[in-house]
């Protein structure tokens, strides 16, 4: 096994998603830990980031705001610390749902109808253009934090003045409502493609974390062909943000079967209803594997 020197583990920090990066972070650390690398934990809210001095890389498990946008990245720049996952801007653009939509769609790749929300927007007139159901959002959380699913007319002015206690910036989205899906994306690889389907209304916090009857489909049911196709798609979305090493990209499919991206993942979940590595199995490498080959990954730049 590579000698990986002296790992830090970063999970915990300030975000929304504090609670999910602890359980991530804590599988990964004793998953390394057994298999003989010197990992220790590292919670940056609890100690202070120039304690990192004379670790050799770091293993970044922290979700959302400070540690998947681009700022402890940053700070590993600084510090001369290889890291896992992507870089500072493409963190940063992936963390910011609006952004990123804007660059899939420059290059062609589809997206849901969409229509960025401010304190003065003609809610009714959204209603209208986007249809219903829509799906109301906070453009720089993860883990579906502040998003409601908004089924009835009039109720797009809530459902906003609760994406907004998260981010000023909010996005409103078409419901694309043929079905829910994920890539693992693991170095030049894209993984085979898993279905979700939630027992609840939609994907939302409960059914990620919380619940044990959301269903993953891996393999996924779609043709192989057409699976091929869309694992190619997802990795040049992964590309166009400039994302590297390891993330995961969603989207949805319509009735018709046609394929909208959704958004990036750039510090995937890695607790027990994961889905890296639920697909990462599927394609042959245990949870122990998986960590090895994130962490032989980890690079500066």
């Amino acid at each position: 096994m590579t000698d990986f020197g002296k790992v830090a583990v970063l999970f915990g920090g300030k975000s929304a998603e504090r609670a999910v990066s602890l359980k991530s972070g804590s599988r990964v650390l004793d998953a390394l830990q057994r298999q003989g690398v010197d990992a220790h934990a590292f919670d940056p809210a609890e100690r202070r980031l120039d304690d990192l001095a004379g670790f050799d890389r770091a293993f970044i498990m922290l979700h959302g705001r400070y540690g998947e946008d681009g700022t402890i990245q940053g700070a590993l720049e600084l510090m001369g610390i290889p890291y896992t996952g992507s870089g500072v801007m493409a963190s940063a653009v992936g963390m910011d749902k609006w952004r990123t939509k804007l660059l899939w769609r420059s290059v062609g790749l589809p997206v849901p109808d969409f229509v960025m929300l401010d304190e003065g927007s003609d809610f009714s007139a959204v209603e209208n253009s986007l249809g219903l159901p829509l799906f109301v959002k906070p453009a720089c959380e993860g883990s579906s934090i502040g998003v409601t699913k908004v089924r009835q007319a009039g109720g797009l002015r809530a459902a906003y003045e609760e994406a907004v206690k998260h981010d000023s910036l909010v996005i409103a989205e078409r419901g694309v409502m043929g079905g829910e899906y994920t890539v693992g994306i693991l170095g030049d690889q894209a993984l085979p493609i898993i279905r979700i389907v939630p027992a609840t209304d939609f994907y939302d916090y409960e059914a990620k974390y919380l619940r044990d009857d959301t269903r993953y489909l891996c393999p996924c049911g779609l043709p192989d062909d057409r699976e091929q196709a869309l694992r190619a798609q997802a990795l040049e979305a992964f590309r166009v943000l400039g994302c590297r090493g390891w993330g995961r990209v969603d989207f949805l499919m319509d009735e018709a079967g046609e394929a909208y991206f959704l958004e990036v993942n750039t510090s995937p979940g890695m607790t027990d209803h994961s889905l890296v590595p639920m697909a990462a199995r599927q394609a042959g490498l245990s949870y122990e594997q998986l960590v090895l080959r994130v962490l032989s990954l980890a690079t500066l730049g």
